[in-house]
C-alpha cells in the first residue's frame, strides 16, 4: 500500500520542543485557497510517483492543519483518490465541536489532537496556548461527532513530573472514551529553543529513571483501559490503530506534498526520498517544489526497515525485506549481533521476524543501531 502526507506549515505559536517546518502566523494572514491550489498542483505533478499504487491513507500534519479552512482541506481530499483513513492534526486552540463537524463534513474521518498535558504549569513550560479545560473541551467536542475517530497526544518525561502524574493524565484522557492515544517522551532536538537552552545548561531535565518509570506506569494504566501498546509511543483499542503510521513503520511508500514535506517511494530494490521547499511563499509560487532528491540503496532501506519495524509489536519482518529489497538480511555479522541481543533479552527472533520485548522498548534505538 501507499499513503499521502500533506504538510501545513503554519501555527499560532512555535513550540520550544518542535523541530518540524512551521511558522508563527495569525489565521487571517494565511491564504487558504492559494495553499490548497499549490498542494493540488503538486499532487498532479507527482501523480505517477506511486507507479500505479493507490493511496490507502491521507494525513494532514504540521504545523497546525486545523487552522486551514475545512473547505480548502476538502478540495485536497477530493484530489486524492479514495483513501480509507483521512487524518487531520489539530490543536485545542483551533478545534471545537463545530470545527470537528466541518472537517468531518468534507471527508475527514480521524483527528489527532495535541493535548500534550493536563497540567497548567506543564503546558506553560511546553509553550502551549491552551489550558487543560480547553484541551478536554476539544477532545470531547470531537468525540461527540458520530463516525469521527479521535486520538490525542500526551508528552511525559517533563521536569519534576512524577510517574504517577503521567499515568493519571493518560488515564484521564482515556476515560473520555478515546480509542487511541499517543504518549511521547519529551525529546530535545537540535535547532529548537529547548535544544539551545540544553546546550548552555539552562533547560531543566527529568531523570532517566523517572522517565522509565513513567513509561511503564502509562503502559499499565492504558492497558487496564483496554488500549493495546502496539508501538513504542502509541496505544489503541483493537482495530483503532493509526493505519497511516503503521504503513510508515512497515516501510511502505508515502507521497509527501506541501511545504517542507518529505516523500519516499521504492522502485524494486532501491528507492528515493525527496524534500520540498521549506519557504511557504516559494512553495506556493514554484512549479516544482522539490528541494532535495536522495537515492537510497537496498542497504539503506533495510536499515530503515529494522529501525522502524522494531518500534512496533509486529516487529521487523526481514523475510519480507529480503523478498522486496533483494538483499540478504542474515549476514554473519548481523546474526552475531542478534545472538548477543537475545542473550541480554533485548530482542527476540520468530522465524524471519525480529521483535523487541516490551520490557526492552526503552532501549529500542540502541538495539536497532547494533543491527545495522
Amino acid at each position: 500500500m501507499a499513503s499521502v502526507y500533506v504538510h501545513f506549515p503554519w501555527c499560532l505559536a512555535k513550540c520550544p520542543y518542535c523541530d518540524f517546518v512551521s511558522y508563527k502566523t495569525e489565521r487571517p494572514d494565511i491564504d487558504h485557497e492559494a495553499y490548497a491550489d499549490a498542494v493540488i498542483r503538486e499532487l498532479a505533478l507527482r501523480e505517477n510517483t506511486f507507479n500505479g499504487k493507490s493511496a490507502d491513507t491521507l494525513f494532514f500534519g504540521g504545523g497546525t492543519p486545523s487552522l486551514w479552512d475545512p473547505k480548502a482541506i476538502g478540495r485536497v481530499i477530493d484530489a486524492v483518490a479514495g483513501p480509507a483513513e483521512i487524518t487531520v492534526e489539530c490543536n485545542p486552540t483551533s478545534l471545537d465541536r463545530d470545527r470537528a463537524r466541518a472537517l468531518f463534513d468534507v471527508g475527514v474521518n480521524r483527528v489527532s489532537i495535541g493535548t500534550q498535558s493536563l497540567d497548567p504549569k506543564q503546558l506553560q513550560f511546553l509553550g502551549r496556548l491552551h489550558d487543560p479545560e480547553g484541551a478536554l473541551r476539544a477532545v470531547e467536542g470531537a468525540l461527540s461527532i458520530s463516525g469521527l475517530r479521535v486520538s490525542t497526544d500526551l508528552i511525559f518525561g517533563l521536569p519534576d513530573q512524577s510517574p504517577d502524574d503521567a499515568a493519571k493524565q493518560a488515564n484521564r484522557l482515556a476515560s473520555l472514551g478515546l480509542e487511541h492515544l499517543s504518549c511521547y517522551q519529551l525529546t530535545i532536538e537540535p535547532g529548537t529553543r529547548f535544544g539551545e537552552l540544553a546546550k548552555i545548561g539552562r533547560l531543566p531535565r527529568a531523570e532517566d529513571g523517572v522517565v522509565a518509570e513513567a513509561f511503564v506506569a502509562i503502559e499499565e494504566t492504558l492497558e487496564q483501559r483496554g488500549l493495546r501498546h502496539y508501538e513504542i509511543s502509541n496505544y489503541a483499542k483493537p482495530g483503532a490503530e493509526a493505519r497511516h503510521n503503521l504503513g510508515y513503520w512497515r516501510g511502505d511508500d508515502y507521497l509527501g506534498v506541501g511545504c517542507g514535506a518529505y516523500g519516499f517511494v521504492r522502485d524494486g530494490s532501491s528507492g528515493r526520498r525527496w524534500r520540498n521547499q521549506v519557504d511557504p511563499k516559494k512553495y506556493i509560487e514554484c512549479n516544482d517544489p522539490t528541494m532535495t532528491d536522495e537515492p537510497l540503496d537496498s542497504l539503506a532501506l533495510l536499515r530503515e526497515r529494522i529501525m522502524l519495524g522494531l518500534r512496533t509489536t509486529e516487529g521487523a519482518d526481514l523475510g519480507r525485506a529480503k523478498d522486496e529489497l533483494g538483499i540478504d538480511p542474515w549476514t554473519p555479522e548481523r546474526l552475531r549481533a542478534i545472538a548477543k541481543l537475545e542473550e541480554r533479552g533485548r530482542v527476540e527472533r520468530h522465524g524471519d521476524v525480529l521483535r523487541i520485548p516490551r520490557r526492552a522498548w526503552l532501549f529500542a534505538d540502541d538495539t536497532a543501531a547494533r543491527l545495522f
